[in-house]
């Protein structure tokens, strides 16, 4: 079937929501492509499950692409159209399972070398929708707060070395109750602004107490569901004929129902975090790992006004079979690795903290958990400096925040 062929009761099994989207758009969807509308339905699909700042995205580019007359249309996807697909695909259904279709239409690509030619028309396109979208203007600065180096006792060697030339490197902050402090802080932002989704906090351990008020995803409180999807991995791995490939389709269909996750919480939230053990390298097994993906997906997707992310020791590397099993007993942590991971990927959660609206008035902070160590990225201050100043972490936080 084609695009062209499409019909309001095809989306019956999509949800309310997606579905509402879908048949209001139908008329443009029907003029696309077929190497270009499953990638879009693949996002449509999950609407119903999406955070604010998501929908809003898929609002906009269907908003736009409806906004379009014939002639542009031809001109955006002329590059898609020229593509030359398989009746094998024409025949799957792309409507019902868009994911499992762009994983086909990839191979395929690849395969009859054209998949140049799709990067540079997705590449194009994206360009295009970019020029055309309007980001709405944030209510507030944003901020970032890495934590790293939990249960670390002392460390010599040089921290924040790849931040330090975008920000303020402060010595002598006062460390008691630091932790308290942050969140705190992070409470007192979301109580000024309390935006669905808005205000975060991603702990690689067991979370503290903190606000109601905050979206929380921790390591910890995800071990029966981490548990639940290496099981299922297990048994997936020993049935015939499944590789990486096929493990990985398995793995995208899972569902919270799938890993024992009872359907009575925040249905978005819950799926958010399956997504983070299904589609992240790691985050299954290492606490470290976990929060870095964590503060990855949170950033990209959610696209907060604060964000929280407490690292925790991962850990140490054991063979394979042992972790991905479960056995072993209680495993050994290693302080300094997880230091040392944590500290780059505090890195990472600033990089792609730029990428969001608003990055030239953003704002960072970055803190040796326990320690006096600390560095903050602020319009307000100084570059590649040092700091004696005496200040605890609310008071940093303050600074940072401007």
């Amino acid at each position: 079937m084609l695009p062209s062929d499409l019909k309001a009761e095809q989306f019956s099994g999509y949800q309310p929501r997606s579905r509402k989207l879908v048949i209001a758009h139908l008329r443009t969807l029907q003029e696309l492509p077929l190497s270009f509308v499953p990638s879009l339905l693949r996002e449509v699909i999950d609407y119903d499950f999406k955070f604010p700042a998501e929908r809003t995205s898929i609002d906009q580019e269907l908003a736009t692409l409806s906004s379009l007359a014939p002639a542009q249309l031809k001109e955006w996807f002329q590059a898609f159209s020229l593509l030359s697909l398989s009746p094998k695909l024409e025949k799957l259904d792309w409507i019902n399972q868009p994911a499992q279709f762009v994983e086909q239409l990839s191979a395929y690509l690849w395969t009859t070398h054209q998949l140049d030619a799709f990067r540079d028309a997705a590449i194009a396109y994206g360009n295009r929708s970019r020029i055309a979208a309007s980001p709405e203007p944030i209510v507030m600065r944003r901020l970032g707060i890495a934590v790293i180096g939990q249960g670390v006792v002392s460390y010599d060697a040089p921290l924040f070395r790849n931040l330090r030339e975008h920000g303020t490197y402060f010595k002598q902050i006062k460390p008691e109750n630091g932790v308290e402090l942050l969140l705190a802080a992070v409470e007192t932002r979301a109580k000024a602004h309390p935006v669905a989704y808005g205000h975060w906090y991603v702990d690689g351990g067991r979370a503290a107490d903190h606000s109601s008020l905050l979206s929380c995803v921790s390591f910890q409180k995800l071990e029966p569901v981490r548990a639940a999807l290496l099981k299922n991995i297990q048994t997936e791995i020993g049935k015939p004929g499944m590789g990486p490939e096929e493990l990985r389709t398995h793995m995208a269909r899972l569902s919270p129902t799938d890993l024992g996750i009872d359907k009575a919480g925040d249905e978005v939230l819950e799926r958010f975090e399956v997504k983070l053990l299904t589609e992240g390298s790691g985050t299954q097994i290492f606490s470290t790992t976990f929060a870095q993906w964590a503060a990855r997906e949170v950033l990209r997707r959610a696209q907060p006004l604060t964000l929280f992310v407490r690292f925790a020791p991962r850990q140490r590397q054991r063979p394979m079979n042992d972790l991905m099993s479960g056995s072993g007993g209680n495993p050994e942590f290693d302080l300094t690795g997880s230091l040392i991971d944590a500290d780059m990927g505090a890195y990472y959660q600033w990089i792609i903290q730029r990428r969001l609206p608003g990055s030239e008035q953003s704002s960072f902070l970055v803190w040796f958990e326990g320690h006096s160590q600390a560095l903050v990225i602020a319009p307000s201050l100084p570059r590649g400096i040092e700091s004696n100043s005496i200040l605890d972490l609310g008071e940093l936080v303050s600074l940072a925040a401007g």
